[in-house]
């Protein structure tokens, strides 16, 4: 079984990035002009820090996280306000769906998330109607072919680690935001390559996915919102079998679906 997440493919999730790196610079901008605005210095802001060693891993330029830390030092006179807006909703089955936005404008990210809501056939809920069963990490991913889970889960009882799970091709470690950075120094330390890191939302509950139908349509949805520009990730509670997800996968691959 396997529930969604941004970890879910990440392989292929790294793939649609390369091709898009106007959206990855822009959400490394976003998420860095946001940390900065806390305190501008990385050496006493471990958000910064974090925002700007995830942005450098992955190949944004020096110039363009300058830039963003400029927005909140007024030596950039384009500085304008980004705002981590969440939006959240029950799907059928009571499946709960969090979408994660950083934007400069919050009446363009409203109109284009409400729109695909609608396109699926949902709408949003109120604030804190799903968000209360989430709790917000950072999640560490590992290369499970390269590594072994038992040797990774033995390491992590010597850092500030609080869960650890294999998913697919992939070993996730979960730590707070406050611990992140040890953590991640830890395992390089160790000479473990880290394969990603993020935010993340996990829920405290899952919900099993059986029909295909509904499979296909949250698929399709997810696709929608990787390709926003002001989206930042998609956290879910359902969970779908591998074979199901295979089936949907295969479909996708033969078909054009349209709703």
């Amino acid at each position: 079984m396997a529930r969604h997440s941004k970890w879910h493919n990440i392989k292929h999730r790294k793939a649609a990035q390369d091709a898009k790196k106007w959206k990855t610079y822009s959400l490394h901008s976003k998420l860095i002009t946001l940390a900065a605005s806390k305190w501008w210095d990385p050496k006493d802001n471990p958000t910064l820090a974090a925002a700007i060693a995830k942005a450098k891993s992955e190949w944004v330029p020096n110039d363009n996280i300058d830039r963003a830390i400029r927005k909140w030092t007024w030596e950039d006179k384009s500085w304008v306000q980004i705002q981590e807006i969440i939006y959240e909703w029950y799907a059928p089955g009571w499946v709960a769906i969090l979408v994660s936005t950083l934007t400069d404008n919050k009446n363009r990210t409203v109109a284009s998330i409400k729109h695909i809501f609608s396109r699926y056939g949902w709408n949003m809920w109120e604030s804190w109607a799903v968000s209360w069963m989430f709790k917000r990490k950072w999640v560490i991913v590992i290369d499970s072919e390269k590594y072994n889970y038992d040797d990774i889960e033995e390491l992590s009882l010597e850092t500030l680690v609080e869960d650890i799970t294999q998913e697919d091709e992939i070993i996730k470690i979960i730590t707070t935001p406050e611990d992140l950075l040890e953590v991640t120094e830890f395992f390089r330390n160790k000479n473990i390559d880290i394969e990603d890191y993020e935010t993340d939302y996990i829920p405290d509950n899952i919900v099993e996915v059986t029909e295909f139908d509904k499979a296909l349509k949250f698929k399709k949805m997810y696709e929608a919102f990787e390709e926003d520009e002001d989206v930042q990730f998609v956290s879910s509670n359902e969970e779908i079998s591998e074979e199901l997800d295979k089936e949907v996968e295969d479909f996708i691959e033969k078909n054009t679906f349209r709703t």
